[in-house]
């Protein structure tokens, strides 16, 4: 079995290398196949930009910044640490005539900063218009295949014997203590802390939707933090990192968040390195000493070429002082981030940020990964090489890891290392209490997904918006002859009378809770879909409803992806699909719908058309669900 991992982590290797190649593929075809109005729109192009300021920093490195007109809002990509091209283009078009490649230092909605990999300034940036544009960024990817290398060729040390455990050759070893404190959490919490607690290898927390998943690991991790000094917290995405970096500052532990500031929520800047240095006490005289290095290398740069020999020596001797000073200040900086680090008990980062410089070398007794279901396996290795063991929290029952390439995805791709070591150990706990939504909601994916194990708690068991309320409907247009088209542009599916139906119903559902006097009882409204271009043209529909600017706020659409984490007092889910064939596409992803269907806590409502999505098993099981709830309902009752 030993090496059969071997040979399945090799493969591995192989589809990282093909994701790789299709994920430049699409991004090359994106920018060559696009123009620059369309990359503007995009958001991985900047056009035209105005140069504002130049200057060069301690390290003499060249750093400029430059703004975008006030008039292009459009969303956009760029954040601090990527990597970009600056570009000049005089002719109009999307063909380049200058580049130099540089860093995102930071960015907002109109400026941006940016280091620049060339010595000065180069004599094109005045001639034409300059544009700044994503370059692909091969850094993860590296990360990753260097990940899968170290994990292959580890021998006689903890990596193998983890690798063995969590792909399953070797048992996972527990302890037999009991640990169930009085802290307000339920039995499977409980159950979940004390599986944790007695882990020497992995413990697993499998939390479907609503059952408190977060809260549950702030515990375990405080709980962890009473026998050991430090542990590192990880997710695939920024915001799973900043929720647990803000959810563990509420309990008071003391947070490190490694990363860009850029990438990190305003609210939880106060726990990053830069802001932690900022309020050291020995800030103040490394701010001196970059300050009297830079005035020293501006000096030195005063000082001509054509110059006397006493002229040049003075040059060389202020010089040598900056660089005395800079090698002072960057000792200070050092200092200050180990004793930073050595004082902090969570190092929390993204799971490719695990690499970052200032905590090289380091490893931790526990490192504790959150939503690893959603993560690619080569990137869940990369913070394991610095753990002693591994907790993983998550639901491969929802959302899966996005997987540019389609073929990598089938040969084992999509299968997440939190997958495989549920599959192959009994190291997991489900926590089976859920506080979200209504049980009518939460009935069928019970059902489905989680073996007819999930229990609505009394507090939201029967909650709805008003009492006379149906909690879950399901609007067939069967018949109603709307059917799917195609965005050209985009190649995603929309159905325009489908939307018009969801309109009509929501406009016709706050207005009975309006004539009730009922408005104040209903906080948020979600309209979901799979699909793109149908979340676009219900977000035209919705700005032309009509409905009143403190109602219309308290809508937002959005698609399922979009919607993960989430939830919604009220959910409507457009499926789209509504052919002769029974293609059904996208909606084949189960996975997808359960996160769709587990928005909701007090009503759901379904749109979709029963012919064609019925002859899936997977919906022919939930529109048996519907009608044994009662919960059908034809189109027709809308259009007329």
């Amino acid at each position: 079995m030993s090496k059969n991992i071997q040979e399945e982590l090799k493969l591995q290797v192989q589809l990282l290398h093909q994701e790789k190649e299709e994920d430049l593929r699409q991004y090359r075809l994106k920018m060559s196949s696009t123009s620059l109005k369309e990359r503007r729109k995009a958001g991985v192009c900047w056009y035209p930009v105005d140069l504002n300021k130049t200057r060069f920093d301690a390290g003499e490195r060249l750093i400029v910044k430059v703004s975008r007109q006030p008039e292009h809002t459009d969303a956009h990509l760029f954040q601090s640490g990527k990597l970009i091209s600056m570009f000049s283009n005089s002719t109009g078009d999307s063909q380049h005539e200058e580049a130099v490649s540089g860093v995102v230092n930071s960015v907002t909605k109109t400026d941006m900063h940016i280091t620049l990999n060339v010595d000065d300034v180069p004599q094109w940036v005045h001639h034409g218009q300059l544009g700044i544009q994503l370059l692909f960024d091969e850094n993860a990817y590296r990360e990753m295949e260097k990940a899968l290398f170290k994990v292959i060729k580890s021998k006689g040390d903890r990596i193998e014997e983890l690798k063995n455990v969590i792909l399953g050759t070797t048992a996972a070893r527990f302890d037999n203590q009991e640990v169930i404190r009085d802290i307000g959490l339920n039995d499977s919490q409980n159950e979940a802390l004390r599986l944790v607690h007695n882990a020497q290898d992995v413990a697993i927390i499998h939390g479907p939707p609503g059952t408190g998943k977060t809260t549950t690991l702030v515990h375990t991790i405080a709980e962890t933090l009473k026998s050991e000094k430090q542990v590192m917290v990880c997710a695939p995405s920024n915001a799973a990192v900043d929720l647990l970096t803000d959810r563990l500052g509420q309990q008071n532990i003391e947070v490190l968040r490694i990363g860009h500031p850029a990438r990190v929520h305003e609210d939880i800047l106060n726990k990053t390195l830069d802001a932690k240095i900022a309020n050291h006490d020995d800030f103040k005289s490394l701010k001196d000493m970059r300050k009297q290095a830079e005035e020293y290398f501006k000096l030195a740069s005063k000082y001509k070429r054509n110059f006397g020999h006493a002229e040049k020596a003075q040059r060389r001797a202020i010089k040598a002082e900056a660089l005395k000073l800079k090698d002072a200040a960057n000792n200070l900086e050092y200092y200050i981030i180990n004793d930073i680090v050595a004082k902090t008990q969570v190092i929390a980062c993204t799971l490719v940020g695990s690499t970052n410089s200032y905590i090289k070398g380091m490893s931790f007794g526990t490192v504790f990964i959150d939503e690893a279901a959603q993560a690619m396996e080569a990137a869940t290795w990369i913070p394991i090489l610095k753990a002693q063991r591994v907790i993983f929290a998550g639901d491969h029952c929802q959302l899966p890891p996005t997987i540019k390439s389609y073929e990598a995805a089938k040969k084992g791709l999509e299968v997440t290392l939190f997958e495989k070591a549920i599959d192959r150990n009994e190291a997991d706990v489900m926590l089976s209490i859920q506080y979200r939504m209504h049980e009518q909601i939460m009935n069928f994916s019970s059902r489905t997904f989680y073996k007819n194990n999930l229990t609505a708690d009394a507090m939201v068991k029967d909650w709805k918006v008003f009492g006379e309320d149906s909690v879950v409907e399901f609007i067939d247009t069967a018949g109603c002859a709307f059917y799917e088209a195609v965005d050209k542009e985009t190649r995603s599916s929309f159905n325009e009378e489908e939307a018009d139906i969801v309109m009509k119903h929501l406009i016709e559902y706050l207005g009975s809770l309006d004539s009730m006097e009922r408005q104040e009882d209903l906080e948020s409204v979600g309209i979901i879909s799979p699909y793109k271009a149908q979340t676009a043209l219900l977000s035209e529909k919705l700005l032309a409803s009509g409905l009143a600017p403190d109602t219309a706020k308290k809508v937002q659409v959005n698609t399922v992806d979009s919607f993960q984490g989430q939830e919604r007092d009220v959910i409507y889910i457009s499926l789209v699909r509504s052919n002769d064939k029974g293609e059904i596409g996208f909606l084949k992803d189960t996975r997808r719908m359960n996160v769709a269907l587990t928005r909701a806590r007090k009503k759901l409502v379904v749109i979709g058309d029963s012919a064609t999505i019925g002859q899936h098993s997977f919906y022919e099981k939930f529109l048996d669900y519907i009608h044994e709830i009662d919960a059908y309902r034809s189109a027709f009752e809308l259009m007329y």
